[in-house]
């Protein structure tokens, strides 16, 4: 399909029809909702046997708490969210799974332009040097403390999120304590942008296109993509309950299935302008298409007067096997909420992974529209700086870079129970 104006796709059918093809699933308002838009708008939910109905939310709360509680099926998730309300990490215990994987990468960091003039005092090429370390941040930091001035707010959009995770990780790479030398609180996405121009928060975390509506409205510019900080790191996943995955299998398997092949549209770069149109709707996003088509068409711009920087990957929905969810991947998020202590030791990192991230039900849906998978739930992350390939014996698939910001490495091979996966500094290429 080349665009909206194409056949609606044929029906595909496989073992038996849905058990319960009427769901509600939840979105935030968000460029990376836009496999559910697109499966929606485009006939893919339809051609599954599914009659969705997509309702916008106003926080990922919302969407955690009517998934537990069953007034929503499912929804976009954070990739995080699922692993958090298994293991009780965050207000109750539910356990979830997700087989499918919506984007990769998609946020950046962005801070109020008094700050950004502060920052630009030290590092005067700051505006011409691409994506910032936050080394000139904890100089003034420092400063402030000094002259007995209140910590910075930084502000990101859930505790058991990759923009906590990837925020603090920027932060700690330069020598800053998240937890003491800054204050982080939680915002919902569509409300960065007034708290930013409000001047309660210094700066944010965020996903598109709330980073492009600060830097359109003079309010913020922004420092570094959350693709710097980990090239092609998880960001949002397909949720839903254990007992919703068991209970309706079928529909579970549909569901992934019209997913895969809204997230296969959407990456052919032709269709990009046309997704920007359909979540411009005031149903979904309600903004202008031009600033979503910053981040949905790789063409982002860190301040209103610097030129706009080619981000062909700011936003992966299929290429780089994006919609696998890899056990490694949830891995790597329970180390992080282990190291920021919103979990407890001892915990089986691998076996609690392999209960809540489903490559098993991915695969199912992969087959049935005849796609290869990797044929490994795992893979280190932190050692190609390029693209890559990963060959089997049947079949080859192109990787994107999996670099951290610091030349970490993070290699879930060799976790145990009672030693779960670390990252090691230090970058190697196969």
């Amino acid at each position: 399909m080349n665009s909206s104006t194409d056949t609606v796709p044929k029906p595909l059918a496989w073992r038996a029809a849905p058990e319960h093809p009427h769901l509600n699933l939840g979105f935030i308002p968000l460029s990376d909702c836009a496999p559910l838009v697109v499966a929606q708008q485009m006939g893919f939910f339809g051609a599954c046997g599914l009659e969705v109905t997509l309702t916008r939310e106003p926080s990922w709360a919302n969407i955690r708490d009517k998934v537990c509680f069953g007034s929503l099926d499912g929804g976009q998730m954070l990739a995080g969210m699922p692993i958090a309300a298994s293991l009780g990490a965050d207000a109750f215990q539910m356990p979830m799974v997700t087989a499918f994987s919506m984007s990769l990468n998609g946020n950046a960091i962005t801070v109020a332009e008094p700050l950004y003039q502060r920052l630009k005092e030290i590092e005067p090429a700051l505006c011409r040097r691409g994506p910032q370390d936050a080394s000139p941040l904890k100089t003034l930091i420092e400063q402030d403390k000094a002259r007995g001035k209140p910590p910075m707010r930084f502000a990101m959009v859930f505790p058991c999120s990759s923009h906590n995770y990837l925020l603090r990780y920027w932060l700690a790479a330069a020598g800053i304590d998240p937890d003491h030398d800054v204050e982080l609180c939680v915002i919902p996405p569509p409300q960065m942008v007034s708290q930013l121009r409000e001047g309660w928060i210094d700066g944010f975390c965020v996903g598109e296109p709330w980073n492009s509506v600060a830097v359109e409205e003079g309010v913020g510019s922004v420092l570094i993509c959350s693709y710097d900080i980990w090239n092609n790191h998880p960001e949002k996943v397909l949720g839903v309950t254990r007992d919703f995955a068991e209970r309706y299998p079928d529909t579970h398997l549909a569901l992934v299935v019209a997913l895969i092949q809204a997230a296969r549209w959407l990456d052919d770069p032709a269709h990009r302008a046309e997704a920007a149109t359909l979540l411009a709707r005031p149903e979904y996003l309600n903004l202008p298409e031009q600033l979503l088509q910053a981040g949905l068409c790789g063409q982002f711009r860190h301040r209103r007067d610097t030129e706009i920087r080619p981000m062909p990957d700011f936003h992966v929905f299929h290429r780089y096997a994006a919609n696998f969810p890899w056990v490694s991947h949830a891995q790597w998020l329970i180390t992080q909420m282990l190291r920021w202590g919103q979990i407890q030791p001892p915990l089986d990192v691998p076996a609690l992974a392999a209960e809540i991230y489903r490559p098993d039900i991915y695969r199912r849906a992969a087959a049935v529209l005849g796609l290869p998978c990797p044929p490994e739930n795992g893979k280190p992350e932190g050692i190609h700086e390029q693209s890559w390939l990963l060959a089997t014996h049947n079949d080859s698939f192109d990787l994107g870079p999996d670099r951290f910001l610091d030349g970490a490495v993070f290699d879930p091979s060799g976790a145990r129970p009672d030693n779960p996966p670390t990252s090691r500094p230090g970058c190697h290429e196969h």
